[in-house]
């Protein structure tokens, strides 16, 4: 049983606010405005963690999360000699000070009776030289890296008042061999790139995998020469069991918010349509009927509502429906084709890919269609997928005579980064925050 299978067995954490031994939180410290025109990172201190064990690599790990969100610049604080300090000791605020940092994040990492392991962090405001939030965790040793990405998010959220994204999974097609002769494998790795693995043995083909929003759970397409399915992949127990046999080729699944029932496409005869299935009843509804291609389904996060794509009015664009199949309306008319459309878990946005001038975007929209935003711009980009907290994209760019890789850009575009993913690999799936 590999570890993404053991993943609650593993671990307990457990969460208390320290109380306020040092300080009390302020009412008006600082705080990241995400929304401003153009962001400039906040220099953050984060010393090596105190204690025995994995003091410097919990440091390390948040240090690289706040880095890659692009709104935290991590300072080097190698000669600063309060760099030890006791984290039930107030920090000497002027030595911070000097260093230019606005937060200061100190821990201590310390072995329990039972050999579990107790993080105990702060997040300081340099300047106020006040406590902005304590926390307390507690893991097994191996997970010591959930903690750090814990952390993560509860420093994001305290400095810009939006859920954090770092304890999160990405699953993805990982690529391999020649064009003529590409292996595509099913593989996750924590959103950092750490602890990537294999889901599939490469003798057939993997495509758009998709998570589901409730559980560690992963819906996917498998090609074979006899023809096509859909899976499902419980990650917890290992189990992988088709939705069903259908006369034609499926593709394209998603799960809906309340990971009862999956979307997916049908093709026959040249002509493709959407249907849902009851994952209960295993009882699935076509609900497009149109002679055209509808495909890449993807449902509102209160479930009411399915966005999708078609060429029904002659080139590839994005509509809107209820979700069961009424009151089909297009939102997208812009120049150029739209594709795989993907509600944001926030319920404001929707994310595509364009095709228009020989290049390939990355953009959003509102869900009536205003607000057109493209984020990117290369000779490939394509498959966007939302980190739950809806503020920042994952998709994968192609270079000419090249392989796909795996990027991230946030909502605004200005944070556009490589996945820290150095392998070939397409379609990725953010998941949910973990339990």
């Amino acid at each position: 049983m590999g570890p993404f299978m053991r993943l609650k067995a593993l671990l307990i954490l457990a969460v208390a606010l320290l109380g306020g031994a040092l300080a009390a939180p302020a009412s008006a410290q600082i705080e990241v405005d995400v929304n401003q025109g153009a962001i400039k990172p906040m220099p953050v201190a984060i010393p090596d963690f105190s204690g025995a064990q994995r003091g410097a690599e919990i440091a390390q790990v948040i240090s690289g999360n706040l880095e890659r969100s692009g709104l935290f610049q991590p300072l080097n604080v190698a000669s600063v000699a309060d760099k030890l300090m006791d984290v039930n000791v107030q920090p000497r605020f002027p030595d911070w000070q000097a260093t230019g940092a606005q937060a200061l994040v100190n821990g201590q990492v310390t072995v329990e009776s039972d050999g579990r392991l107790r993080v105990d962090f702060r997040l300081w405001d340099v300047y106020a030289q006040q406590q902005l939030l304590g926390l307390q965790f507690t893991s097994t040793p191996e997970n010591w890296r959930r903690v750090a990405h814990k952390i993560s998010d509860a420093v994001y959220e305290r400095l810009t008042g939006e859920k954090g994204y770092f304890d999160t999974r990405v699953a993805f097609v990982a690529e391999s061999g020649g064009k003529l002769s590409r292996i595509k494998r099913l593989a996750i790795m924590d959103q950092d790139g750490a602890n990537p693995q294999y889901l599939t043995d490469g003798s057939y083909i993997v495509m758009t995998p998709r998570f589901s929003s409730t559980s560690q759970e992963i819906t996917y397409m498998a090609l074979r020469p006899t023809g096509s399915s859909i899976y499902l992949f419980n990650l917890q127990t290992g189990r992988q069991e088709t939705v069903g046999r259908f006369p034609g080729m499926v593709f394209a699944p998603r799960f809906s918010p309340d990971g009862g029932k999956v979307a997916f496409s049908v093709e026959k005869g040249g002509n493709s349509d959407i249907y849902v299935m009851d994952l209960r009843s295993r009882s699935s509804t076509r609900i497009t009927t149109d002679p055209s291609i509808d495909t890449s389904p993807s449902f509102s996060p209160d479930g009411s509502k399915i966005v999708f794509n078609s060429d029904r009015g002659g080139q590839a664009q994005i509509y809107m429906m209820n979700a069961d199949g009424s009151g089909v309306r297009r939102i997208s008319f812009g120049g150029g084709r739209y594709t795989t459309p993907v509600w944001s878990p926030r319920g404001d946005f929707v994310a595509f890919t364009k095709q228009t001038g020989g290049e390939f975007h990355i953009g959003v929209m509102r869900t009536d269609g205003s607000d057109e935003r493209l984020l990117t711009t290369s000779y490939l980009d394509e498959g966007p997928t939302w980190a739950p907290n809806g503020r920042v994209l994952m998709f994968f760019r192609e270079s000419p005579g090249g392989s796909s890789k795996l990027w991230t850009v946030d909502v605004t575009g200005r944070i556009l980064r490589p996945a820290p993913y150095p392998g070939a690999a397409s379609d990725p799936a953010w998941s949910p925050l973990l339990d």
